[in-house]
């Protein structure tokens, strides 16, 4: 993304090899997140240009910066957006969504070294939400990818990334659905439909989903809805 509201552009960038206590990822598959769409709208205030977006990724390990003790090469991984890196107050605390190790740097579109392992024809490019997963290749911290069992389709593991563990999550953590709950959910799409596999693990006894768009539904009751 050269600059806000103008269309992406497929071009040949640099990405270069991981520094210390980073990751180089193969990325596979990726996910397409309203937030990507927002960001190049140019209604984000912290949106940042020229950038490569995506945040919603799956890949293999391709190379590990020094010091980085917890993942090598051909580890299949999961980027995150929201780091956890268990030492700031935050992540002791249990509130790892939180967590203030590089958010600084990450909000600012570089790595936690200040610089940029993105470029494009000479020009430095931004990463985005601390992954920008639109590309072949993607550098993160390593507080900011998580291992996952390699039997694993990257293909749809991939919206763990975002989607999935945003809408679960708001169902068992935000809202703490008990057991015998009604809950109602507006819209289904792929965070709704999450939250809505979110009530049934937490024991729901109804789960209403609501959408505009009627052919939704049939899918919607194979992830927990029931009207």
């Amino acid at each position: 993304a050269w600059e806000a509201k103008k269309p992406l552009v497929i071009e040949d960038i640099e990405v270069a090899p991981p520094q210390a206590h980073e990751v180089r990822i193969k990325i596979t598959a990726t996910g397409v997140c309203h937030t990507d769409s927002f960001s190049l709208s140019g209604s984000d205030p912290e949106g940042l240009f020229p950038v490569v977006l995506g945040h919603e990724g799956a890949g293999i390990v391709e190379s590990v910066g020094e010091g980085v003790t917890n993942f090598k090469a051909g580890d299949h991984v999961i980027a995150l957006y929201i780091p956890q890196c268990n030492e700031c107050k935050f992540c002791k605390s249990g509130k790892t969504n939180l967590c203030q190790k590089i958010r600084l740097t990450q909000g600012a579109g570089v790595m936690p070294n200040g610089s940029s392992r993105l470029s494009c024809k000479g020009q430095q490019l931004f990463h985005f939400m601390g992954t920008s997963t639109f590309a072949e290749y993607a550098v993160v911290a390593d507080i900011s990818v998580t291992k996952i069992n390699e039997t694993a389709p990257l293909e749809k593991v991939c919206l763990l990334g975002c989607g999935i563990s945003t809408g679960y999550g708001a169902a068992l953590n935000t809202a703490k659905v008990e057991p015998g709950s009604t809950c109602a959910v507006w819209g289904l799409g792929a965070v709704g439909l999450a939250v809505g596999l979110g009530c049934k693990k937490a024991g729901a006894a109804k789960v209403y989903g609501i959408d505009i768009n009627p052919s939704k539904f049939e899918l919607a009751r194979k992830f927990g809805f029931t009207d």
